[in-house]
């Protein structure tokens, strides 16, 4: 590239260090590997290890949050967690019942939800892509927002040229450009990394989902940059599928190590290859979430003019093709 993107320095915690001990096994996840392994439980770490990327929360603040141990948590992860769990899976064989069934979720409650959920079960993407989109067709509470086009939300990882491309749009567009990490903090009264050492990660979604709200409402025409982890929560991620269009920025993550670098942040230097390991994981967690986006564009290995260029006559093709109807469907 002839040109590095360049993103106003960020307080949250930078993808790189979002998933830092993840790569690094300590002596229980080395016993472990000389313990035969179940692969439920095995499974079942690998999904913990996977929420927990996709919410960028390191191993340390997810024990610190939930009173447990690094150590437990690390045998959970690795697949030699509490063996418990197995003899609940062995009575739900019995039963001839999903293993939810018995621990008991909403979808559990009823008759109804079971014959639901028996009825989705095993369809691929595109079928379970159309049941969602025609469920929240029948179950819309207001009417489908008429500005949807007119806000641009930009998702993806710190580094794609969410800020940079965001600000070029939104001056072409002569509409304001919002970066979600600002009203963020202004309505928390501290930097995001404050909201996470003081309050926990709950709290920093809370406010999450307030400043887009307040954006939204107002905002009728604008260009939003979202924070990178706004798609790990269902609801606020919803919110703004349903009040923007959405294009995911994608990059290689050499790109995202690259551009971070050049933001001034130096961390990623130290352990370059954990660093990388990490980011590459939770680039992984987070692409079926960020593919929801209504449009994909690839930064990587363009000049910035180029990259804008390609942005904007794509961005332009794609609401100008699209019905009131098609673009409120993600």
């Amino acid at each position: 590239m002839n040109r590095n993107y360049t993103e106003l320095p960020s307080s949250a915690p930078s993808p790189h260090a979002a998933d830092e001990e993840a790569g690094r096994p300590d002596r229980a996840e080395r016993t472990g590997e000389r313990e035969e392994r179940d692969p439920f439980l095995t499974a079942m770490g690998e999904r913990v290890r996977l929420l927990r990327a996709r919410r960028g929360m390191t191993r340390k603040t997810l024990a610190a949050e939930t009173g447990l141990s690094e150590r437990h948590l690390a045998n959970l992860e690795s697949g030699v967690g509490n063996a418990s769990v197995l003899v609940l899976r062995q009575i739900a064989a019995t039963l001839n019942c999903p293993l939810a069934e018995v621990i008991g979720d909403e979808t559990t409650a009823s008759a109804e939800w079971l014959l639901i959920r028996e009825l989705l079960h095993g369809r691929d993407q595109a079928a379970l892509q159309r049941a969602r989109m025609a469920l929240a067709e029948m179950f819309a509470q207001a009417p489908r927002d008429p500005h949807r086009k007119d806000r641009i939300a930009l998702i993806g990882l710190r580094g794609a040229g969410k800020s940079t491309l965001g600000r070029m749009l939104a001056q072409e567009r002569k509409v304001p450009f919002v970066e979600l990490t600002r009203v963020i903090e202004q309505l928390a009264g501290c930097p995001p990394a404050e909201i996470h050492s003081l309050y926990g990660a709950s709290a920093y979604r809370r406010y999450e989902h307030r400043a887009l709200e307040a954006v939204i409402q107002e905002h009728e025409r604008a260009v939003i940059a979202s924070p990178g982890g706004l798609v790990s929560e269902s609801g606020t991620f919803n919110a703004l599928l349903s009040h923007c269009f959405t294009v995911w920025l994608q990059a290689a993550p050499e790109e995202h190590m690259r551009r971070v670098v050049a933001q001034g942040d130096l961390r990623p230097m130290s352990g370059n290859k954990e660093a990388m390991d990490d980011l590459k994981r939770i680039l992984a967690g987070r692409s079926e979430l960020y593919g929801r986006a209504d449009m994909t564009f690839d930064t990587s290995e363009k000049t910035l003019a180029d990259a804008y260029l390609q942005l904007r006559d794509r961005l332009a093709a794609r609401l100008a093709s699209e019905s009131p109807d098609e673009a409120s469907a993600s």
